[in-house]
């Protein structure tokens, strides 16, 4: 699947902390049906096994609303269960390598700080950037928020989309506005909460103004 930056309008992230009695699958399908543009698994602390089936039946659902579907950092688990895509940290393994395992066609996004990792990242061949933290957040509690300039310095440096990720909410979400960002990357602002079709649909419509 090609990236677009449309894709990256509300990209969400899963984090199994808010189920509850639900499934993830249902809480994923909830957000995608109110138009998530793309989903990223993140599982930090699941078997092999489980995390592939686990990818497999989330995978199935972004092929229904046709929207890419990235794995956080673990690339065995994207090739066993044929994602579009992963997204890597820092210190995550060499690009070029990883992409001679994915194909040409999959998705690499890369997390970046600053302008030198977002320039070596896209020279390395990432398709997507995801730059934060944007704002504190609890899923990082050790990431130092960006300045809004640097964050404008990295998206006018790079021609691959770029998005933002890190403490967004929809009551700070257009302090972004002018940054040249593409969209958006959430966790909690979408799995937190209650009505996770209605939390979606409203940041959605915020990140089309950014």
């Amino acid at each position: 699947m090609k990236i677009k930056k449309d894709h990256m309008l509300l990209y969400i992230v899963t984090d199994r902390a808010w189920l509850g009695a639900r499934q993830l699958s249902e809480q994923v399908e909830d957000s995608l049906h109110a138009g998530a543009t793309m989903v990223q698994l993140r599982e930090k602390d699941m078997g092999f096994g489980d995390f592939v089936k686990e990818a497999k039946e989330i995978g199935a659902l972004t092929k229904k609303y046709q929207v890419p579907f990235i794995i956080n950092d673990n690339v065995d688990v994207a090739v066993a269960a044929d994602a579009d895509g992963v997204h890597l940290g820092q210190e995550d393994g060499d690009l070029a390598e990883i992409r001679k395992r994915l194909g040409k066609d999959k998705i690499i996004g890369i997390s970046a700080h600053n302008v030198e990792e977002a320039l070596k990242a896209q020279a390395d061949g990432a398709d997507y950037l995801g730059v934060g933290a944007v704002f504190p957040t609890d899923t990082k509690k050790d990431a130092n928020p960006l300045t809004l300039g640097l964050l404008k310095s990295i998206c006018g440096a790079v021609h691959i989309p770029v998005v933002a990720i890190g403490g967004i909410t929809k009551d700070n979400i257009m302090n972004l506005a002018g940054s040249g960002v593409d969209g958006v990357a959430v966790i909690s602002a979408i799995f937190a909460q209650k009505d996770i079709g209605k939390a979606t649909r409203e940041l959605l419509d915020l990140s089309k103004l950014l």
